[in-house]
């Protein structure tokens, strides 16, 4: 099978691309990152450096493939809207024409439920669930991102998409990697109670997701999955286990939701009046992400993709400090 993986020198991307490559299949990784590139390059796996902005390449690229898995985003919490749109709504819009002429069998759309998520507790969330008013810039362009999928499959386009939920493991640099350098600063309190329960997918569990999407029945086109471990933790038993395995002290103070709510408004406020825009120290949404319970219902995606999470929450945790013990000495205990 030929496959083009675009955002392949990214976490998932790179997960996906090495697991396809591993069982066989014809893959092309697409991506920005030169040594990423050359890395992917150097076991094997062909590659294609290309922004996915640029629509006359990616049409190019995607020219004898059989199966596109388009992951490539721009998920930071922060930064200037049109830098999101041109990423996640022109870059998908430019995968889709690729796909289109040239009769692709399938395109594998990887989208995300922070498009759910507001600034309040949202428990087992079904895919037909209402959908608040976006609370980021990403999650706004990943709404209109997916309406340009759905258009697609409207007119013909073979289309999948899932929803992967806090996507982390080995290589991961965004869940547990912000958390660690607070908590080794001490700087990091306690946001809400503590007793809140969120949901977090182990990599290796989203790319078995991407590949049943693959090969999934006709029936499932055109459709939404959520993705997750499906094991529902309180967040701070998480952290408190970080701590114990780094040896670092566990955060004992504790500020109340509200509170860190206005404080992370008013640095949003401050942060938008500096000429650069930097990602301030603390965002909403960040403070609804450590406060609040967000959780998803993944029923479809067992009963229709016969998706289920091989690797348990506590064996990817394990995986993921072993991981990071490894490759950052500097930030140890």
């Amino acid at each position: 099978m030929k496959a083009l993986v675009t955002g392949a020198t990214g976490f998932l991307g790179g997960a996906l691309t090495r697991r396809l490559h591993s069982i066989g299949w014809d893959v092309t990784a697409l991506g920005r990152n030169t040594f990423k590139l050359d890395e992917l390059e150097s076991e094997g796996i062909n590659t294609f450096q290309l922004d996915i902005t640029k629509k006359d390449g990616l049409i190019d690229a995607c020219k004898n493939q059989e199966i596109v898995f388009h992951c490539a985003a721009f998920p930071s919490p922060w930064g200037n809207y049109e830098k999101f749109y041109q990423a996640n709504v022109i870059g998908t819009r430019n995968v889709i024409r690729g796909c289109e002429e040239h009769k692709i069998k399938r395109l594998v759309y990887v989208s995300t439920p922070s498009l759910y998520f507001g600034y309040s507790s949202r428990m087992n969330v079904k895919e037909t669930d209402v959908l608040p008013e976006p609370v980021s810039n990403y999650a706004a362009t990943k709404i209109l991102a997916e309406q340009e999928v759905d258009e697609a499959f409207a007119k013909g386009l073979p289309t999948i998409t899932t929803r992967p939920r806090a996507i982390f493991g080995p290589g991961d640099t965004v869940i547990f990697p912000r958390l660690i350098p607070r908590l080794q600063s001490g700087r990091l309190p306690i946001l809400g109670n503590g007793e809140n329960v969120v949901d977090l997918t182990y990599i290796e569990n989203v790319v078995d997701a991407l590949l049943l999407c693959a090969e999934s029945p006709v029936s499932t086109l055109g459709r939404k999955y959520n993705i997750s471990n499906g094991e529902p933790v309180k967040i701070w038993k998480l952290v408190e286990r970080i701590c114990q395995e780094l040896n670092l002290p566990y955060p004992k103070r504790k500020i109340s939701y509200q509170t860190a709510n206005v404080a992370a408004s008013l640095l949003e406020f401050i942060y938008t009046l500096i000429p650069t825009h930097p990602e301030p120290p603390l965002t909403r949404v960040a403070v609804s992400m450590l406060a609040n319970n967000t959780t998803l219902d993944i029923t479809a995606a067992k009963n229709e993709l016969g998706y289920q999470p091989k690797v348990s929450l506590d064996e990817g945790f394990d995986r993921f400090m072993k991981w990071w013990k490894e490759t950052h000495p500097s930030l140890r205990a």
